[in-house]
């Protein structure tokens, strides 16, 4: 991952500007896995603002000083309520995107997490803001189930890899 630059990179996170002038994005999220009644199931979000049915994964900006898997612990958490113990780097999902007119290469790292503790939907304070819903979904219907098709990629990788554990 580039480190930021003090030659006129606007730094917000772990966000870039590039030569070129792109905006550079850096973010990690995780699938939280949990084995019940001899299935797997992953926890998903519904990002605030969006229609029912539309379904995520946990993810958000790296901070500075920040590794992904750590990003991706803490996302997590933030956004189910669920603690999870790092098991393996899924893969990276890289986009185009434009925000106020601008465009944003990002790059949105994801980790295989296995469920510890927690309550899923237990958000902590102000996160309402940002999700409207936290809920179990069956893994196998997962590749179908989320909005974005590379999140859809990961979640087959998420059930290759649970396979194992």
């Amino acid at each position: 991952m580039p480190e930021p630059r003090a030659s006129g990179n606007r730094i917000r996170g772990m966000q870039f500007v590039t030569k070129s002038g792109m905006l550079r994005e850096f973010s990690a999220g995780g699938v939280l896995v949990r084995r019940l009644r001899g299935r797997w199931w992953l926890a998903a979000i519904r990002p605030n603002g969006k229609p029912a049915g539309t379904w995520a994964l946990p993810k958000g900006l790296i901070d500075p000083g920040e590794r992904g898997a750590e990003t991706a612990v803490r996302e997590v958490a933030e956004e189910t309520g669920l603690a999870g113990t790092l098991v393996v780097k899924l893969g990276d999902v890289r986009y185009v995107y434009t925000r106020r007119g601008e465009r944003v290469f990002k790059v949105v790292s994801f980790f295989l997490l296995r469920y510890r503790s927690g309550r899923i939907g237990e958000l902590p304070p102000g996160m309402e803001l940002e999700v409207a819903e936290a809920r179990w979904l069956p893994l196998e219907d997962a590749p179908t189930l989320l909005a974005y098709g590379g999140e859809r990629e990961i979640a087959e990788k998420a059930l290759a890899a649970a396979a194992s554990l």
